[in-house]
């Protein structure tokens, strides 16, 4: 069993789409056999993919700074839920508690998570499979751009070679399974 760190929007107002395919990756996770960790959020995506996570029987661990605690949009349902005092350590804690991690559509803070375990990966700090799901052409841009980054040698393609695209959940588990083995 591998512990799968995913990274999604927390907001209370995406399409019910976004709401879905985060029920649909916590429940993929959990068939598997994985457990989740998560950003310990109940709200939006998070909370969806929490929730989907337990319906099929899944374990969760919820890393959540007292900041968020405070705002009452903490997943008391998890399995363990851990209080972080802030962002940084948040981050830090769930970057050591995962064995991979897969980022789903997102704002700010998914891309910031999504670049801070890309960056630690491709800094050696871990080795841990790095999966982006561009569902329906999400991150497009965002991936039209690194490509321009990579074309003018600003970023190495050794390091796009860390970030595994595909365009749904089952492929993405199926890249954390192939690259956990």
């Amino acid at each position: 069993m591998a512990r799968i760190c995913v990274f999604c929007a927390s907001s209370r107002t995406v399409e019910q789409r976004w709401l879905d395919l985060a029920t649909e990756t916590g429940r993929e996770i959990a068939r598997r056999g994985h457990a989740l960790v998560s950003g310990g959020g109940c709200v939006g995506m998070m909370g969806a993919l929490a929730d989907g996570a337990r319906a099929g029987g899944g374990q969760t661990l919820g890393v959540i700074p007292q900041a968020l605690v405070d705002l009452e949009v903490a997943d008391t349902h998890s399995d363990e839920l851990v209080v972080t005092d802030g962002m940084g350590s948040r981050k830090a804690l769930m970057i050591e508690k995962a064995d991979a991690f897969i980022t789903l559509p997102g704002g700010l803070g998914t891309l910031d998570e999504l670049f801070e375990v890309w960056t630690t990966a491709n800094l050696a700090l871990h080795a841990k499979p790095v999966v982006l799901v561009d569902t329906d052409g999400f991150y497009r841009g965002l991936l039209d751009w690194l490509a321009g980054l990579a074309a003018t040698a600003f970023v190495r393609p050794a390091a796009m070679d860390l970030l595994v695209v595909v365009d749904s959940v089952p492929a993405a588990l199926d890249a954390v399974d192939a690259r956990l083995r």
